[in-house]
């Protein structure tokens, strides 16, 4: 059996190890904050969820897929929470079947496995009556196919063919054994039998003549004897109890799946409650095939703004259909890093088959998602800021691919507007030339506004609007780059605004 709940035709990988891109992408778009709020305090969903953002898909039909089950998850939150409840129950409980020093003997092997398997058809039956009560009230292929499976393969015939078997299987009335002489008169081929079943009532048995047999007893104190015995016993049952525990592994492993990959769906499930209190949009986005440079957004905010509970998120509109370079200028604390953040979160999200923080979204797939985020000083001093960011930008070009999505907030503005400019000039130009999209923050206005000159039609400017009287909206906007540096607003957070007036004019020198 298989649930088949995150890929059309596989398991879940839960193999999936953090890289330098996937630690970068976790402190740049705060990803750590989502996936604790997916987590609700479940080590175990912090895990999933950190494990799905490092793994996003590549198809549009394999987003779709995971999409529709999403929805069918936010439509009907209980039975899906009864599903993973379910699932992890029965894990936690199967760990708890004991399993001595003896384990490996196939007698031992026998009873754990019986046990074990025990529990797991009780737990079967639950999954049944779940589907039974609620499996046509979900509609996508994921759960469609996931319910099918189910209601075909747990029938009632496959419960008491199960259940006779185990009740055979404790071997209550001893073995019956088959085998036959081999080498030397050594024993071979030991096969388990079934016994025997008993013919008419009780008062036939007695009265019946005994069939002729022959037997023999071994003496308490024939320790040698009783070796032979439980050799002979654990020949006898080692096939069935191998057969056993690859049966109760398969059905555990099963569970075990079930488990992994629905806590996915749940993580989403938290997410969706928390942004809830916030009330902030949410939609499906829809995605485009890879090299298509689209891209569009109605009221895209950032999440990990939402959640710490702010109580006005703006959302942004963008439209940025055949771009494959976004430049963004603007005053400081404008909404520039906020906007980029949401950008990078909200392409990340869909392309792990997700809702994103918007009332609509699309956006082409990328091989890979990057990011060269501005870092704090080097406190151990063992490189200069501009050496970290070329050493990064550096692995960057390393591991990146045609259909990447480069976002950059910032960068190389740890040296001079000329060099940084210049360095910044090589590096987007070539990566357009490779076909990958870049977003690219900057207070340079040399860059941009150098970039806005050519006239590259497959460029798009933003800025930070800022209104007549310096106010910051935090609304990003298409126009041409302009001058960021606003010292009019410092000199005035400074001095007072009566005499910054004095001094805009030119009047009076201090």
């Amino acid at each position: 059996m298989k649930a088949f709940l995150m890929y059309q035709d596989r398991d879940l990988d839960r193999g999936e190890k953090a890289s330098t891109r996937t630690r970068a992408l976790d402190r740049d778009l705060d990803l750590g904050r989502v996936c604790t709020a997916m987590a609700a305090s479940d080590p175990y969903l912090q895990n999933t969820a950190e494990q799905s953002l490092r793994a996003p898909l590549g198809a549009a039909e394999d987003i779709t897929y995971r999409q529709r089950i999403l929805i069918d998850v936010l439509e009907k939150p209980d039975v899906a929470r009864d599903l993973y409840t379910l699932a992890e129950e029965t894990v936690t409980a199967e760990k708890k079947i004991y399993r001595g020093n003896f384990f490996s003997y196939p007698d031992a092997v026998l009873r754990r496995s019986i046990e074990s398997l025990e529990l797991l058809i009780v737990m079967l039956r639950r999954l049944r009556a779940i589907a039974d009560e609620h499996g046509t009230e979900f509609s996508s292929p994921g759960f469609s196919r996931f319910f099918a499976m189910i209601t075909r393969e747990l029938d009632e015939d496959y419960f008491q063919l199960v259940a006779g078997h185990l009740k055979g299987l404790r071997l209550r009335h001893g073995v019956m054994v088959s085998a036959s002489l081999g080498y030397a008169n050594n024993g071979g081929g030991y096969t388990l039998r079934r016994p025997n079943p008993r013919e008419g009532n009780w008062v036939q048995r007695i009265y019946r003549k005994p069939i002729e047999s022959y037997s023999f007893e071994i003496s308490p104190r024939d320790e040698a004897g009783a070796r032979a015995l439980s050799a002979l016993h654990n020949q006898s049952v080692a096939l069935a109890a191998h057969a056993l525990d690859v049966s109760d592994s398969h059905i555990l492993s099963f569970f075990t799946m079930l488990r992994a990959e629905l806590a996915f769906y749940i993580g989403c499930l938290n997410l969706r409650e928390a942004l809830s209190a916030n009330a902030g949009p949410i939609c499906f986005p829809k995605p485009e095939p890879a090299g298509t440079n689209e891209l569009g957004a109605h009221g895209l905010y950032d999440l990990s703004l939402a959640l710490t509970g702010a109580p006005s998120v703006v959302g942004n509109d963008l439209d940025a259909g055949g771009k494959n370079l976004i430049m963004v200028t603007g005053a400081n604390e404008g909404g520039k890093s906020t906007f980029l953040r949401s950008l990078g979160a909200a392409q990340l999200m869909m392309q792990c088959g997700m809702f994103v923080c918007a009332e609509y979204f699309c956006s082409s797939i990328s091989d890979a998602i990057h990011t060269h985020f501005k870092r704090e000083e080097d406190a151990e001093l063992n490189s200069g800021k501009l050496d970290e960011e070329l050493e990064r930008m550096s692995e960057i070009a390393d591991t990146i691919s045609p259909q990447s999505l480069v976002l950059f907030n910032e960068s190389f503005s740890a040296t001079n507007e000329r060099e940084g400019s210049a360095i910044a000039r090589n590096i987007i130009s070539a990566l357009v030339e490779s076909r990958m999209r870049v977003v690219f923050v900057t207070h340079f206005f040399d860059l941009s506004h150098g970039l806005y000159e050519q006239h590259f039609s497959g460029a798009l400017f933003l800025q930070a609007q800022r209104t007549s009287d310096g106010r910051r909206t935090h609304r990003i906007v298409e126009g041409e780059p302009a001058r960021t540096s606003y010292g009019e607003d410092l000199y005035e957070q400074v001095f007072g605004s009566a005499v910054a007036g004095v001094s805009a004019h030119g009047g009076d020198s201090l």
